[in-house]
């Protein structure tokens, strides 16, 4: 068979490969050539740098969101369905979603998913700090029970080995540690997820229907000055 032109996506496509397989570190424009097996310079006629390579990769993963929230629904179902699809595609390429979370992308496909997200919990009610903030909460949320699922970085979850042994532990230094001891040392990393989501999508909902309640009250108050001072 004919080898396949060489490309941006092609080039992009082995950088993903090879950042999923070794690490974002393992990234030059040196090592994609000869994953390609071509010369290091034809890279440079599809992409101008390795900075411009790193931002193909992040918007190439952000492209494969599927945004199946329906826009008439309320505004938690659309964050629940939202955060899911992020997450989905984070478990698809957990290494490329560290660098996609690392870097400012200015094209469509790394502006809509903010985009959509914003609107979202602006629909909400939140102003544009809140909306903000909820933003970068929910995203932290999201890659670091992502972290914890690709074994990146360690926590009372592990994938394949014990880390806790009622038997190893001092249970008159570390009551709780001990009695549950078997709970820590277990993760159904899915059932995980939901129940931190859940957290913080009732937290979000108290906080607007706080400040739902707040703003009626000052348009109460500001009513009942305008009655008295017409009553002057």
């Amino acid at each position: 068979m004919p080898t396949e032109p060489l490309s941006r996506g092609r080039i992009v496509a082995a950088a993903i490969d090879l950042i999923e397989r070794e690490g974002a570190d393992a990234i030059s424009m040196r090592r994609i050539a000869a994953e390609l097996g071509v010369g290091v310079m034809s890279l440079y006629n599809h992409v101008p740098s390795k900075d411009a390579l790193l931002n193909g990769v992040a918007e190439a993963v952000l492209s494969e969101i599927e945004f199946t929230d329906d826009p008439d629904a309320h505004w938690a179902d659309r964050v629940r369905t939202q955060a899911r699809a992020f997450r989905q595609i984070a478990s698809h390429y957990p290494r490329s979603t560290m660098l996609v979370v690392s870097r400012q992308l200015h094209s469509a496909a790394g502006l809509l998913p903010v985009e959509r997200a914003l609107a979202t919990l602006r629909s909400a009610g939140f102003d544009g700090a809140e909306a903000v903030s909820m933003l970068r909460v929910f995203i932290a949320y999201i890659v670091g029970s992502l972290l914890r699922e690709v074994g990146v970085t360690p926590a009372f979850a592990p994938a394949h080995t014990r880390t806790i042994s009622p038997v190893g532990v001092d249970a008159a230094l570390f009551p709780e540690v001990s009695s549950l001891a078997s709970l820590l040392d277990e993760c159904d990393h899915e059932e995980e997820f939901e129940f931190g989501l859940e957290m913080l999508i009732q937290a979000a909902a108290a906080r607007a229907e706080r400040g739902s309640g707040e703003q009626g009250s000052r348009g109460q108050a500001s009513r009942q000055r305008g009655s008295r001072e017409g009553t002057r």
